[in-house]
């Protein structure tokens, strides 16, 4: 994700900091209490908090102190939220990246996957050499997906458009994506995160426990994918997956070059 540059050098370095480890407590967060007004769910107080709750030996851990930088001049709370955002969705995105590696190393899907009949990159390659393998408009198309799902979620309600939710570093909920009712067409589910409907009635008690179970997950899945990377790209920098994950040799052993 894209930053604008900081005005101080000290906060750029905190903040360069924070995003490689998006571990940090400084991007806790919770799942709000049902309320009638609009409430900050991103102070301070609300990382101490959660702290214990996500891990009760390390507790509030913020040695940087980036919860306290004021990135781009703003408040704490704006900086906090954003904190918060980035590392729920860093989580999923890097849950989604580690069970992938895991199935596209084991399976492929066995019909054809361009209109002339070009089957899908061979289990014989790992993962970003299956990237590599892509042609170039399927990767274009993969791209330009993930790009709408992230200029989706930040759709806020205002000129009279109902759909969106409150931003996250301005009272929203960090890590909560919209509905599509805004998607002017029909689609088959109207939720990314429950398309079914299974969880319409689930108790503010059982929220909160799966989202505080999806932080720790998601840490969990970030260090995972890395050091899948890692050991491909750097034989032997993580020993565990020494002899299980094989180098890359495609692209100059370069993970995962988005378009060359």
């Amino acid at each position: 994700f894209f930053y604008r540059k900081q005005n101080r050098p000290e906060t750029m370095t905190k903040l360069a900091i924070a995003a490689l480890l998006a571990g940090s407590a400084a991007a806790f967060t919770s799942s709000p209490a049902p309320k009638s007004t609009v409430a900050l769910h991103e102070t301070k107080a609300d990382l101490k908090e959660l702290g214990p709750k996500l891990n009760p030996v390390v507790g509030y851990f913020d040695p940087l102190g980036v919860a306290d930088s004021a990135f781009w001049g703003k408040s704490d709370e704006f900086t906090i939220g954003w904190l918060r955002q980035a590392e729920i969705k860093h989580g999923r995105v890097a849950m989604a990246a580690f069970v992938g590696y895991c199935v596209q190393s084991n399976f492929n899907f066995p019909w054809a996957m361009t209109l002339d009949g070009t089957a899908f990159p061979s289990t014989s390659l790992s993962p970003p050499e299956q990237w590599d393998a892509l042609p170039l408009a399927s990767r274009i198309q993969i791209i330009l997906f993930v790009g709408f799902l992230e200029f989706y979620s930040e759709l806020t309600p205002g000129g009279g458009v109902e759909s969106g939710l409150t931003h996250y570093t301005k009272g929203g909920v960090p890590g909560k994506y919209p509905t599509f009712d805004a998607i002017p067409h029909s689609i088959p589910f109207k939720s990314l995160y429950d398309p079914f409907g299974l969880h319409t009635n689930m108790s503010a008690e059982s929220k909160e426990k799966r989202l505080r179970a999806e932080i720790n997950n998601g840490r969990l899945a970030q260090l995972g994918i890395f050091g899948f990377l890692c050991e491909q790209t750097i034989p032997g920098s993580v020993p565990l997956l020494k002899g299980i994950v094989p180098a890359i040799e495609a692209k100059g052993a370069i993970a995962m070059a988005p378009l060359s």
